[in-house]
């Protein structure tokens, strides 16, 4: 275990559950992302903001101010990105050099959004993915419009209405399927896959694919062994270090890779027991090359973010009500205001499969939006 004395600083547009396992894991935190919700800041010595919650992008001036007081920290151990880098891994490099960044560098990051290598990278090694372009397919029937840059799910449109391409805009064609990822943690040359988890993406306006939400572990031998193989030639081919999540489309038994997120994913929530002193101690050890052995799965857990489904304030009692709720997580502070379609806290869940944890996220979601208080005309 870490020092009484060592921090962990984590960042990312949301860093609560982060925060949450390097605790977990002994470190005194330091905790920087867009919303300060009330259990971020329960989890970590102090908290600082690096971005406006209404653009769901990180500010590099504040990111960088906030990592530099960070430095005056005792014992600092060290940075780690969540998301919210992807489409700017020069961001990476924005600590003072008392403050390690503690993840994968900003041209290797940089090289596994690039889907112009990322994709033929596949291709070498064998591996199915759904077929890109760069341009506008000429029938965009099927077709998705997305951007290398962008998390979440918000950046992806249906081709037909995607309207003009930004710069980092590709095409892929629509995978049929059950959407998963793999959570998995690496040291460079090898990979110990942590656990499979189903996906939840739903529409929310224009968006038909946002990421709602996570259940896992999901059992299924063949499967995993085909992902274990994946992951034995994609690590090395891009020196994976750390924890990561490779998103993928299964379909009879075989998985049509999408993505691979070089950092902690918002999966790591469900499975926050895989290691005795938790995923981000895992984390840190991996990308100091010592990749933990043991793991461990204790039933099925789901998580689920909580959009407003209209325009909506969470007051001082509200948010009092919320702090009380045991499944409910990302909790606002009070007088904190929504529009339709924004998320306001998570929910979880656990169960004996992962179709009983899907309905009890979704009992849990509408029960909170019924409650939210419509905004004053």
């Amino acid at each position: 275990m870490p020092a009484a004395s060592d921090t962990l600083v984590v960042a990312g547009i949301s860093a609560r559950i982060m925060a949450e396992s390097a605790r977990q894991g002994g470190w005194r935190v330091v905790a920087l992302d867009l919303f300060g919700d009330l259990d971020t800041r329960r989890a970590s010595a102090w908290w600082a903001p690096i971005g406006d919650p209404a653009t769901l992008a990180v500010d590099p001036d504040l990111l960088g101010a906030a990592l530099a007081g960070a430095a005056g920290e005792p014992g600092i151990a060290g940075w780690v990105a969540g998301g919210g880098f992807e489409g700017a891994p020069e961001l990476l490099g924005a600590a003072p050099p008392r403050v390690p960044h503690l993840g994968m560098g900003p041209a290797q990051v940089r090289a596994l959004r690039d889907p112009w290598q990322f994709f033929p990278a596949l291709d070498r090694l064998g591996l199915m993915h759904p077929p890109v372009c760069r341009d506008p397919p000429p029938d965009p029937a099927g077709w998705l419009a997305k951007r290398a840059g962008g998390t979440g799910g918000w950046h992806i449109r249906d081709a037909a209405d995607a309207g003009p391409a930004h710069p980092d805009t590709y095409y892929q064609r629509h995978q049929p399927g059950v959407p998963m990822s793999a959570l998995f943690i690496a040291d460079g040359e090898a990979a110990s896959l942590i656990a499979l988890n189903h996906l939840i993406a739903r529409p929310i306006g224009a968006h038909p694919h946002v990421y709602h939400g996570a259940i896992g572990p999901v059992h299924d031998a063949s499967l995993e062994a085909t992902v274990e193989a994946a992951l034995a030639a994609l690590v090395p081919t891009f020196a994976l270090r750390g924890l990561a999540s490779l998103d993928f489309i299964a379909l009879d038994g075989t998985p049509w890779m999408l993505e691979l997120n070089p950092r902690p994913s918002a999966s790591m929530a469900l499975h926050a027991q895989a290691w005795p002193a938790g995923l981000m101690r895992a984390h840190v050890a991996a990308m100091r090359g010592h990749l933990p052995a043991a793991r461990s799965r204790v039933g099925v857990r789901g998580s689920q973010v909580v959009y407003a489904t209209r325009a909506c304030v969470v007051d001082a009692d509200e948010a009092a009500a919320l702090a009380r709720v045991p499944h409910c997580h990302d909790i606002p502070a009070a007088g904190a205001c929504y529009a339709a379609g924004n998320p306001v806290c998570s929910v979880s869940a656990a169960g004996d499969d992962p179709a009983s944890v899907a309905r009890t996220l979704d009992e849990r979601t509408a029960a909170i939006q019924a409650r939210l208080r419509a905004c004053s005309a």
